[in-house]
């Protein structure tokens, strides 16, 4: 590389060039012990994996103003409970949660609703009583993110709205009784 003319060169230097270094590292690789090689697996109690899922934590906080219970609920439980049904919004799309995918779920489950129909206050208070102590309740967690069809996590938020009243049932996978 040639030096600044300011720069003092001794004549009798020979000019430099690449000399390979003595020792050789191995080549980094990203090789992990726990790395899955292929595609997902897929099975009871594995969940929904995708990228950056602890961020839909933080947009729970951002919402939890906005959530509305009736007595004998946990604002707590409402947003455990829809939180794998956001996170598995996000995964089936393969990126990050976002907010819309947490107001979807909410939505469905009428935690946005000052005054839900009566069939689904009662359905919401069985579903998610104490799910948001996951270590206890991770099978009723999964069962209410898996209870939401794919058709309805396909919708946008603003189809979700305006269909919420009518299709609850359909939306929740609830069965007509």
């Amino acid at each position: 590389m040639a030096a600044p003319q300011f720069v003092p060169v001794d004549p009798v230097d020979r000019p430099r060039s690449y000399e390979s270094p003595a020792y050789v590292p191995a080549p980094w690789s990203a090789e992990r012990p726990a790395g899955i090689s292929g595609r997902q697996p897929v099975g009871t109690r594995l969940g929904f994996p995708g990228p950056d899922q602890g961020y839909a934590l933080l947009l729970a906080e951002r919402v939890r103003p906005r959530v509305q219970v009736s007595p004998g609920e946990s604002v707590d439980d409402a947003l455990a409970g829809c939180l794998g049904v956001a996170l598995r919004r996000a995964a089936l799309y393969g990126r990050a949660p976002v907010i819309h995918d947490l107001t979807i779920a909410l939505t469905v489950w009428g935690f946005f609703d000052p005054n839900p129909p009566a069939d689904l206050l009662a359905l919401r208070r069985t579903r998610f009583a104490g799910v948001a102590h996951l270590a206890h309740h991770y099978a009723e967690a999964r069962e209410i993110a898996e209870n939401v069809p794919e058709s309805v996590l396909k919708m946008t938020p603003s189809e979700v709205q305006q269909q919420y009243p009518s299709r609850w049932r359909e939306f929740v996978g609830a069965t007509e009784t």
